[in-house]
């Protein structure tokens, strides 16, 4: 057991997965980081599975198959903030069945009655959706209760080489800031907008990301909606932008005419993580420190999750012999 130490940097859904999935592997861990929830990145996302922004396809698609039937199970557990709906994408084209056709169950072609005027095309399938505020707190307690530790920094880790000589292994899940810390020039921020507003009575998710409306989603949750949104590469800005949100609300509101009755509740704004590829690999930085890379998961961080985690842990398995 000597050997079975993790030091995983980052505290956002790859963080707390991955920390989760070594500790079940024997692991001691412990998990640093600068944001810890509810005021991570995560905690703030739109959280659907799906394969968003992120790259490549082949190595996506088994990571992102496994997260499926994570949350497939999960939704079976109430109070964790795991629900099941029908996601809807449509097009003003026509498309070829999705490369992550394969990673779910129960997928269909939408039928010309069900597509809104002016579309020609799109799919249907059940996927998972998450209130990111009650399952980051879940996380946090399984985490913990398996006996994980939390350790909140008082600023953020610049450069590796600040904790890399008395750990053995590093567990990078620092998302954005892994592009600072290891000189990564292909990390980069993908700013998103969203608009909270309450639920008319919308149980499916509907999204368009390439015809006239784009990028537009609906996620409606049990008692309120988040309507989206942006995609802003290389865009830091954190602020609210009120033309943003009012774009956001008319796009939605053409997608799902009854929003026009939805309360606004307020708004969020978010980095996603960006990267030409994700990265998932070993890095030996010296002849005592190994580090484990996973960030880079742009708009997929949810859905990638447990796939990659599990991947972190047998990766770690083998650095601990």
């Amino acid at each position: 057991m000597k050997n079975k130490k993790a030091l995983v940097l980052g505290c956002g859904v790859i963080g707390l997965t991955s920390g989760i999935r070594l500790l079940e592997n024997g692991f001691e861990v412990e998990i640093v980081a600068a944001r810890i929830p509810p005021d991570t990145t995560s905690n703030v996302a739109t959280a659907y599975w799906y394969p968003f922004r992120v790259s490549p396809p082949d190595r996506v698609l088994p990571w992102a198959a496994f997260t499926y039937k994570k949350y497939m199970e999960l939704s079976n557990i109430p109070g964790i903030g795991v629900g099941i709906f029908d996601f809807v994408q449509i097009f003003d084209h026509e498309v070829a069945d999705p490369f992550w056709k394969p990673a779910v169950q129960d997928f269909r072609r939408v039928s010309m009655e069900e597509l809104l005027p002016g579309y020609v095309d799109g799919y249907v399938a059940p996927i998972a959706r998450i209130e990111t505020p009650i399952y980051m707190d879940y996380l946090v307690k399984r985490f913990e209760e398996s006996g994980g530790k939390i350790t909140k920094l008082d600023r953020e880790i610049e450069k590796i080489e600040e904790i890399s000589a008395d750990t053995r292994l590093i567990i990078n899940c620092s998302g954005l800031g892994a592009g600072k810390m290891f000189n990564d020039k292909e990390v980069f921020p993908i700013r998103g907008q969203l608009v909270i507003t309450s639920n008319p009575g919308l149980k499916d998710c509907i999204n368009e990301e390439e015809g006239p409306l784009a990028v537009s989603y609906v996620v409606p949750h049990p008692s309120y909606c988040i309507l989206g949104g942006t995609a802003e590469d290389n865009n830091w800005n954190l602020e609210v932008d009120p033309k943003i949100s009012d774009e956001i609300l008319r796009k939605c509101r053409v997608l799902e005419p009854r929003l026009e009755e939805a309360e606004v509740l307020g708004h969020r704004v978010g980095l996603r993580p960006g990267r030409t590829e994700v990265r998932l690999e070993l890095e030996q930085i010296s002849s005592d420190c190994t580090v484990i890379h996973n960030y880079g998961h742009g708009g997929a961080g949810f859905t990638l999750s447990w796939g990659c985690a599990e991947d972190v842990s047998i990766m770690a398995e083998r650095v601990s012999r």
